[in-house]
Protein backbone atom coordinates (compact mmCIF):
# COMPACT_ATOMS: atom_id res chain seq x y z
CA UNK A 1 0.00 0.00 0.00
CA UNK A 2 1.01 3.38 -1.11
CA UNK A 3 0.62 6.56 1.25
CA UNK A 4 0.53 9.81 -0.63
CA UNK A 5 1.07 13.19 1.04
CA UNK A 6 -2.03 14.94 0.82
CA UNK A 7 -2.16 18.52 -0.88
CA UNK A 8 -1.56 21.66 1.65
CA UNK A 9 -3.38 25.02 1.36
CA UNK A 10 -1.50 27.82 1.97
CA UNK A 11 -1.27 27.44 5.67
CA UNK A 12 0.16 24.17 5.85
CA UNK A 13 -4.02 22.61 6.06
CA UNK A 14 -5.22 20.21 3.41
CA UNK A 15 -7.66 21.17 1.20
CA UNK A 16 -10.30 19.96 0.62
CA UNK A 17 -11.40 18.29 -2.81
CA UNK A 18 -12.56 20.63 -5.33
CA UNK A 19 -11.51 24.04 -3.33
CA UNK A 20 -9.98 27.14 -4.77
CA UNK A 21 -7.18 28.67 -3.71
CA UNK A 22 -6.70 32.10 -2.06
CA UNK A 23 -5.82 33.18 -6.26
CA UNK A 24 -9.04 31.36 -7.38
CA UNK A 25 -7.29 28.61 -9.13
CA UNK A 26 -8.28 24.75 -8.48
CA UNK A 27 -6.16 22.65 -6.40
CA UNK A 28 -5.52 19.29 -7.08
CA UNK A 29 -7.88 16.45 -5.40
CA UNK A 30 -6.58 14.71 -1.57
CA UNK A 31 -6.12 11.13 -2.06
CA UNK A 32 -8.53 9.43 -0.30
CA UNK A 33 -8.40 8.74 3.17
CA UNK A 34 -7.18 5.17 3.98
CA UNK A 35 -9.33 2.95 5.97
CA UNK A 36 -8.08 2.00 8.82
CA UNK A 37 -6.57 -1.37 8.56
CA UNK A 38 -4.64 -0.96 5.19
CA UNK A 39 -3.07 1.73 6.84
CA UNK A 40 -2.16 0.05 10.28
CA UNK A 41 -0.73 -2.64 7.78
CA UNK A 42 1.61 0.08 5.90
CA UNK A 43 2.40 1.70 9.05
CA UNK A 44 3.58 -1.42 11.12
CA UNK A 45 5.35 -2.63 8.07
CA UNK A 46 7.22 0.37 7.85
CA UNK A 47 7.73 0.68 11.52
CA UNK A 48 9.23 -2.72 11.79
CA UNK A 49 11.77 -1.81 8.88
CA UNK A 50 12.80 0.81 10.38
CA UNK A 51 13.74 -0.27 14.02
CA UNK A 52 15.01 -3.48 12.95
CA UNK A 53 18.33 -2.60 12.38
CA UNK A 54 18.53 0.44 15.44
CA UNK A 55 16.51 -1.67 17.86
CA UNK A 56 17.97 -5.48 17.86
CA UNK A 57 20.92 -4.41 19.97
CA UNK A 58 18.87 -2.77 22.83
CA UNK A 59 16.63 -5.85 22.39
CA UNK A 60 19.65 -7.85 23.47
CA UNK A 61 20.67 -5.39 26.25
CA UNK A 62 16.98 -5.75 27.76
CA UNK A 63 17.01 -9.56 27.45
CA UNK A 64 20.76 -9.84 28.87
CA UNK A 65 19.57 -7.32 31.84
CA UNK A 66 16.30 -9.42 32.64
CA UNK A 67 18.44 -12.54 32.59
CA UNK A 68 20.90 -11.38 35.08
CA UNK A 69 18.51 -9.92 37.43
CA UNK A 70 16.83 -13.45 37.65
CA UNK A 71 20.78 -14.58 38.04
CA UNK A 72 20.78 -11.93 41.03
CA UNK A 73 17.74 -13.36 42.80
CA UNK A 74 18.35 -17.30 42.31
CA UNK A 75 20.73 -15.87 45.42
CA UNK A 76 17.67 -14.75 47.42
CA UNK A 77 15.00 -16.81 46.10
CA UNK A 78 14.60 -20.72 46.43
CA UNK A 79 11.41 -21.77 44.40
CA UNK A 80 7.90 -21.50 45.14
CA UNK A 81 5.82 -18.41 44.59
CA UNK A 82 8.80 -16.37 44.65
CA UNK A 83 10.36 -17.87 41.92
CA UNK A 84 7.49 -17.64 39.66
CA UNK A 85 6.96 -14.49 40.10
CA UNK A 86 10.66 -13.32 39.78
CA UNK A 87 10.73 -15.12 36.29
CA UNK A 88 7.02 -13.95 35.02
CA UNK A 89 7.94 -10.27 36.19
CA UNK A 90 11.50 -10.56 34.60
CA UNK A 91 10.06 -12.01 31.35
CA UNK A 92 7.66 -9.13 31.10
CA UNK A 93 10.33 -6.78 31.96
CA UNK A 94 11.84 -7.17 28.19
CA UNK A 95 8.34 -6.01 26.69
CA UNK A 96 8.23 -2.71 29.78
CA UNK A 97 12.09 -1.92 28.07
CA UNK A 98 11.02 -1.83 24.87
CA UNK A 99 7.23 -1.20 23.96
CA UNK A 100 6.83 1.27 27.17
CA UNK A 101 11.05 2.77 27.59
CA UNK A 102 12.18 3.01 23.58
CA UNK A 103 8.58 3.87 22.36
CA UNK A 104 8.24 7.03 24.56
CA UNK A 105 11.76 8.31 23.66
CA UNK A 106 10.41 7.63 20.11
CA UNK A 107 7.61 9.75 20.24
CA UNK A 108 9.60 12.39 22.12
CA UNK A 109 11.80 12.42 19.58
CA UNK A 110 9.59 12.48 16.85
CA UNK A 111 6.99 14.98 17.97
CA UNK A 112 10.24 17.47 18.92
CA UNK A 113 11.83 17.16 15.29
CA UNK A 114 8.71 17.72 13.21
CA UNK A 115 7.92 14.00 12.42
CA UNK A 116 4.39 14.38 13.34
CA UNK A 117 4.02 16.95 10.51
CA UNK A 118 4.61 14.65 8.18
CA UNK A 119 1.86 11.91 9.57
CA UNK A 120 -0.37 14.83 9.37
CA UNK A 121 -0.02 15.15 5.83
CA UNK A 122 -0.74 11.79 4.75
CA UNK A 123 -4.33 10.34 4.61
CA UNK A 124 -3.74 7.93 7.62
CA UNK A 125 -5.91 7.63 10.51
CA UNK A 126 -4.05 8.56 14.06
CA UNK A 127 -5.04 5.41 15.38
CA UNK A 128 -3.25 3.82 12.63
CA UNK A 129 -0.17 5.35 12.88
CA UNK A 130 -0.29 4.44 17.43
CA UNK A 131 -0.96 1.15 16.54
CA UNK A 132 1.28 0.67 14.04
CA UNK A 133 4.03 2.14 16.11
CA UNK A 134 2.98 0.12 18.88
CA UNK A 135 2.68 -2.86 16.98
CA UNK A 136 6.54 -2.95 15.76
CA UNK A 137 8.20 -1.89 19.20
CA UNK A 138 6.08 -4.53 20.65
CA UNK A 139 6.69 -7.41 17.97
CA UNK A 140 10.74 -6.80 19.08
CA UNK A 141 9.79 -8.48 22.37
CA UNK A 142 8.81 -11.77 21.17
CA UNK A 143 12.10 -13.67 20.91
CA UNK A 144 14.12 -11.69 24.78
CA UNK A 145 10.48 -12.50 26.63
CA UNK A 146 10.28 -16.24 25.32
CA UNK A 147 14.50 -16.15 26.08
CA UNK A 148 14.06 -15.37 29.84
CA UNK A 149 10.74 -17.02 30.48
CA UNK A 150 12.98 -20.12 29.18
CA UNK A 151 16.16 -19.27 31.14
CA UNK A 152 14.25 -18.39 34.37
CA UNK A 153 12.33 -21.42 34.12
CA UNK A 154 15.40 -23.92 34.28
CA UNK A 155 16.57 -21.46 36.62
CA UNK A 156 14.73 -22.18 38.73
CA UNK A 157 13.65 -25.39 38.28
CA UNK A 158 10.20 -24.26 37.03
CA UNK A 159 7.83 -26.53 34.19
CA UNK A 160 7.78 -25.19 30.62
CA UNK A 161 4.74 -27.01 30.20
CA UNK A 162 2.84 -23.76 29.68
CA UNK A 163 4.42 -21.16 28.14
CA UNK A 164 2.45 -21.28 25.39
CA UNK A 165 0.16 -18.71 27.10
CA UNK A 166 3.07 -16.20 26.31
CA UNK A 167 1.29 -15.83 23.02
CA UNK A 168 -0.93 -13.98 25.20
CA UNK A 169 0.96 -12.60 27.74
CA UNK A 170 3.36 -10.76 25.54
CA UNK A 171 0.60 -9.03 22.81
CA UNK A 172 -1.69 -8.09 25.67
CA UNK A 173 0.78 -6.63 27.58
CA UNK A 174 2.79 -5.07 25.25
CA UNK A 175 -0.41 -3.44 23.95
CA UNK A 176 -0.92 -1.63 27.54
CA UNK A 177 2.88 -0.88 27.64
CA UNK A 178 3.31 0.67 24.61
CA UNK A 179 0.09 2.41 25.10
CA UNK A 180 1.30 4.05 27.90
CA UNK A 181 4.68 4.50 26.61
CA UNK A 182 3.30 6.38 23.28
CA UNK A 183 1.41 8.78 25.50
CA UNK A 184 4.56 9.55 28.03
CA UNK A 185 6.41 10.39 24.66
CA UNK A 186 3.44 12.74 22.69
CA UNK A 187 2.50 14.46 25.85
CA UNK A 188 5.77 15.27 27.32
CA UNK A 189 6.45 18.93 26.51
CA UNK A 190 10.40 18.11 25.32
CA UNK A 191 12.11 15.13 24.26
CA UNK A 192 14.58 14.99 27.63
CA UNK A 193 10.96 14.86 29.89
CA UNK A 194 9.76 11.62 27.47
CA UNK A 195 13.11 9.76 27.88
CA UNK A 196 12.73 10.50 31.75
CA UNK A 197 9.23 9.56 32.22
CA UNK A 198 9.82 6.18 29.90
CA UNK A 199 12.60 5.18 32.49
CA UNK A 200 10.66 5.68 34.71
CA UNK A 201 8.26 3.64 33.61
CA UNK A 202 10.94 0.87 32.83
CA UNK A 203 12.04 1.18 36.54
CA UNK A 204 8.59 0.90 37.89
CA UNK A 205 8.35 -2.80 36.33
CA UNK A 206 11.42 -3.67 37.28
CA UNK A 207 10.67 -3.33 41.16
CA UNK A 208 6.84 -4.22 41.07
CA UNK A 209 6.85 -7.17 38.56
CA UNK A 210 10.26 -8.53 39.40
CA UNK A 211 10.19 -8.33 43.13
CA UNK A 212 8.01 -10.82 44.90
CA UNK A 213 4.49 -9.17 46.25
CA UNK A 214 4.61 -10.80 49.11
CA UNK A 215 7.54 -8.72 50.09
CA UNK A 216 6.32 -5.40 49.19
CA UNK A 217 5.10 -2.94 51.65
CA UNK A 218 1.36 -2.45 51.57
CA UNK A 219 1.25 0.92 50.03
CA UNK A 220 3.86 -0.50 47.19
CA UNK A 221 1.73 -3.14 46.74
CA UNK A 222 -1.27 -1.04 45.88
CA UNK A 223 0.53 1.07 43.57
CA UNK A 224 1.82 -2.47 41.50
CA UNK A 225 -1.80 -2.81 41.02
CA UNK A 226 -1.84 0.24 39.00
CA UNK A 227 0.87 -0.88 36.61
CA UNK A 228 -0.36 -2.29 33.49
CA UNK A 229 2.07 -4.90 33.04
CA UNK A 230 1.02 -6.47 36.86
CA UNK A 231 -2.10 -8.19 35.33
CA UNK A 232 0.30 -9.97 32.42
CA UNK A 233 2.88 -11.15 35.47
CA UNK A 234 0.23 -12.61 37.46
CA UNK A 235 -0.94 -14.52 34.26
CA UNK A 236 2.25 -15.91 33.49
CA UNK A 237 3.57 -16.88 36.90
CA UNK A 238 -0.17 -18.97 37.16
CA UNK A 239 1.00 -21.13 34.84
CA UNK A 240 4.01 -21.89 36.46
CA UNK A 241 2.14 -24.06 39.06
CA UNK A 242 1.58 -27.66 38.38
CA UNK A 243 -2.29 -27.46 38.60
CA UNK A 244 -2.98 -23.43 36.99
CA UNK A 245 -5.81 -21.70 37.99
CA UNK A 246 -7.55 -20.96 34.73
CA UNK A 247 -10.16 -18.68 35.59
CA UNK A 248 -7.80 -16.06 37.04
CA UNK A 249 -5.25 -16.49 34.21
CA UNK A 250 -8.23 -15.56 31.95
CA UNK A 251 -9.50 -12.69 34.43
CA UNK A 252 -6.04 -11.29 34.85
CA UNK A 253 -5.45 -11.67 31.17
CA UNK A 254 -8.76 -10.08 30.37
CA UNK A 255 -7.62 -6.76 32.67
CA UNK A 256 -4.83 -6.46 30.95
CA UNK A 257 -6.56 -6.39 27.64
CA UNK A 258 -9.02 -4.10 29.11
CA UNK A 259 -5.84 -1.85 30.42
CA UNK A 260 -4.39 -1.76 26.75
CA UNK A 261 -7.46 -0.41 24.94
CA UNK A 262 -7.96 2.06 27.60
CA UNK A 263 -3.62 3.01 26.88
CA UNK A 264 -3.91 2.63 23.64
CA UNK A 265 -7.37 5.26 23.14
CA UNK A 266 -5.52 7.75 25.56
CA UNK A 267 -2.47 7.64 23.18
CA UNK A 268 -4.44 8.26 20.08
CA UNK A 269 -5.88 10.81 21.64
CA UNK A 270 -2.12 12.26 22.38
CA UNK A 271 -1.09 11.91 19.13
CA UNK A 272 -4.33 14.12 17.70
CA UNK A 273 -3.49 17.05 20.15
CA UNK A 274 -0.12 16.84 19.73
CA UNK A 275 -0.43 16.77 15.81
CA UNK A 276 -2.63 19.76 15.42
CA UNK A 277 0.12 21.72 17.51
Amino acid sequence: MSIVPAQAGSRGVPVAAGERGERGGRVAPLAPRARLLPALDAVYRAQLSRARVSRIPLLFVATFQSVGIMVLMRGVVDGGSEARAVVAGSAVLVVAFVALNLLAQYFGQLRAGGGLDHYATLPVPPAAVVLGAAGAYASFTVPGTVVTAVAGSLLFQLPLTHLWILAAVVPLSGAALAGLGAALGLLAPRPELATLLGQLGMSAALLLGVLPPDRLPVPIAYARELLPSTYGVEALARTFDPHPDWSAVALDLTVCAAVGVVSLAVATWAYRRAAVR
